[in-house]
């Protein structure tokens, strides 16, 4: 299990951590808001650990963007506040559970194993289409047997057009489902982004565009699609 740590408290943090991996839980630590949402861009987690009093983007905040993301990632909010109605709060935020300090370090493992156990009941199923085989509780894609390394926003947008089974995803749609709502509508990251997935999964081009309409997983039109892949390429690099 690996979960992110949300404390800014060093010592606190430091201890967490520290108890964490005598129990075989790999932690990693952010002091603040910001540290967090970048280590959440970067890495997969199993669970999130939230002080909801930080510096920068608070403990509420992030678990907006976690359960806005549609991740399913559970939240264990740790906090001083434990009067009932800030409890009710944070489950209202999206919170899987709540434990307030001070708190028994080996209550917090007893928590954090009981939610692992709740997430692997409920995880997503395996999705497949014309040989790419996408597990979304590992994070992990396949394309005929061929493990492919895709970056965070590379996979969210693989996942939004494998989930449409071949049905066409507006660029609209993708910016939507795979970055968030301060994303700007202008922006051309879906179309590089779109581009460098292609690279990523390799030939024959299996995402195919669909002019002035957005794109979908089409592996009957390998060369048409690289041929448009292409000149996106192009154009993204003179962009």
């Amino acid at each position: 299990m690996r979960v992110l740590v949300v404390e800014d408290e060093p010592f606190m943090a430091e201890a967490i951590r520290d108890g964490l991996r005598l129990d075989a839980i790999a932690a990693d630590i952010a002091g603040d808001g910001h540290t967090a949402l970048e280590l959440l861009s970067v890495n997969s987690y199993d669970i999130a650990v939230l002080d909801r009093d930080i510096p920068g983007p608070s403990g509420d905040e992030i678990a907006k963007r976690i359960v806005a993301s549609g991740s399913g990632m559970p939240i264990l909010m740790l906090t001083a506040a434990d009067r009932l109605d800030d409890k009710a709060s944070g489950f209202e935020l999206g919170a899987d559970d709540y434990l307030t300090k001070p708190f028994a370090l080996r209550e917090l493992v007893l928590r954090l194993r009981a939610l692992d156990r709740r997430r692997a009941h409920s995880r997503p199923p395996i999705r497949e289409i014309a040989g790419l085989r996408l597990d979304p509780f590992r994070r992990e894609v396949y394309r005929d047997d061929r493990y492919v390394a895709l970056t965070r926003k590379q996979f969210a947008v693989l996942e939004v057009l494998i989930a449409a089974e071949g049905g066409v995803v507006s660029a609209e749609q993708l910016l939507e489902r795979a970055w968030d709502e301060n994303a700007d509508p202008f922006t051309n990251a879906v179309r590089i982004t779109v581009s460098a997935l292609r690279k990523r999964l390799g030939e024959p081009w299996i995402i195919a565009t669909v002019p002035g309409v957005g794109y979908r997983i089409d592996a009957e039109t390998g060369a048409e699609a690289g041929a448009v892949a292409s000149a996106e390429t192009e154009g993204a690099h003179r962009g």
